[in-house]
């Protein structure tokens, strides 16, 4: 079975047969003469053969830091692959384990490979990083950080946190702290820790920007910074957490410590997990679109493939606050 044959039983032409399997225009009418002859012979065409061809392998390589850290990267995945799969691409996913290294590995392993395009979800930006997009020799896409000169997709980090913990100072907390993590992730690190800063600042009580913990993205380090904070500053009214998984990781310390939420401290976290909602109390945390984020990034991707795209595009994406029980109480 080859073109040939599904074109004469089809009742087509060849290039009818080739557009068909490389997403060109047909009529409806020929694309459903084709379709069914493939389904009855069960056609598959041969990827190095289209390779060859094409010069295009029909393969997009998508690089995370961890796809088990967070039910984001799964949403991100899913809204890339909403798109590449409707469009007759298949995805290469690479998982880094958050590490810098790796990913600086698997951008050359992209390259070289000859995948069509690359979406990063990148955590930093190192010297290395840099040189390694600028050598990059096929379209490029980067989701969750803004770096200048790239097509990127990232969020209203700085907002979201100067938002949310304007929340808690309008509810009379005043004893605020912080959990974030390392600041080299400048959308998580940094934006999210400026937001927060500026918010106690311009509301007189800049003290309170020195009342911050550095954890990793885990409920186990929550745990832990949460204790540190207390151990550090005395009795706090107030956490603004980085992540859902550190912020439940604080109300754990806090529920063994006999520390009341909402009542005696409000938490706050981000991400709307499944967990956010199930803890108790329900934790109050920040929605990001990420499946849209991700749907976004892979249209973008193949509009540079299709030489649809040329200018440089940053879509920053808005976000909501989702108030739940862990901050509804209010001091007398």
């Amino acid at each position: 079975m080859n073109i040939a044959e599904i074109a004469r039983r089809a009742g087509v032409s060849s290039a009818a047969v080739s557009r068909y399997f490389n997403n060109g225009y047909i009529s409806e009418e020929k694309r459903e003469q084709i379709r069914k002859v493939v389904e009855e012979t069960g056609y598959r065409p041969s990827l190095q053969a289209q390779t060859l061809r094409t010069r295009k392998t029909r393969l997009i390589g998508v690089i995370l830091p961890r796809i088990d850290s967070a039910a984001a990267m799964g949403s991100v995945v899913a809204g890339i692959l909403s798109v590449i799969n409707d469009n007759g691409y298949q995805m290469l996913l690479a998982d880094t384990q958050s590490d810098p290294k790796k990913e600086l590995e698997y951008l050359t392993f992209f390259n070289e490979k000859q995948v069509d395009g690359v979406i990063l979800v990148a955590t930093v930006f190192t010297g290395g990083h840099k040189k390694a997009l600028k050598d990059m020799t096929v379209p490029v896409v980067i989701v969750g950080q803004m770096l200048a000169g790239y097509h990127c997709v990232y969020h209203d980090d700085y907002h979201a946190f100067y938002d949310i913990t304007r929340l808690l100072l309008e509810k009379g907390r005043r004893r605020l702290g912080y959990v974030g993590v390392f600041h080299q992730d400048r959308a998580v690190g940094q934006e999210r820790y400026q937001g927060y800063f500026d918010a106690v600042r311009d509301e007189g009580l800049e003290e309170l920007a020195q009342r911050h913990a550095t954890a990793d993205f885990t409920i186990e380090s929550g745990y832990e910074k949460a204790g540190e904070l207390f151990e550090r500053y005395g009795e706090l009214d107030g956490l603004i957490c980085a992540t859902d998984s550190i912020a439940i990781g604080a109300m754990q310390w806090l529920k063994e410590k006999n520390i009341q939420i909402p009542q005696t401290v409000m938490v706050t976290g981000q991400g709307d997990s499944t967990l956010s909602q199930v803890v108790s109390p329900a934790l109050t945390t920040i929605r990001y679109s990420y499946v849209e984020s991700g749907s976004l990034a892979a249209s973008m991707l193949l509009g540079l493939l299709d030489k649809k795209e040329s200018a440089m595009k940053e879509i920053k994406m808005g976000y909501s606050i989702v108030e739940r029980m862990s901050t509804e109480a209010r001091l007398e």
